[in-house]
């Protein structure tokens, strides 16, 4: 399975009529440039779960450092995961194994 058709399985199985009117998942480009996604986990099993960051080709302010980047961590109950322009479904990878690991699917 794609890591789209997991990410879509993941939202709808949250959707619950109230959850997605105030949190989801956001994907954007970045102008360094890149993608970043945001997943709300407030009202997820995964809110407080630990995520171990992962900081590849990035300065201690998570700005890119190298060419090839990528930044993923847990920030105020929102996953964020950005990387450079190859990076979308590595992105996408990183939490939805964190996600599929914690019983969420």
């Amino acid at each position: 399975m794609s890591a789209l058709d997991r990410l879509q399985r993941w939202y709808a199985a949250r959707c619950d009529g109230t959850w997605e009117h105030d949190h989801g998942v956001t994907i954007t480009s970045c102008d360094n440039p890149g993608w970043w996604v945001k997943v709300a986990l407030a009202g997820t099993p995964l809110h407080g779960i630990a995520f171990a960051e992962i900081a590849l080709g990035v300065d201690g302010q998570r700005h890119p450092a190298q060419p090839s980047w990528l930044s993923c961590r847990v920030e105020d109950d929102v996953w964020h995961g950005a990387g450079d322009a190859a990076k979308l479904e590595v992105i996408l990878e990183a939490f939805l194994d964190w996600a599929e690991r914690h019983g969420t699917r």
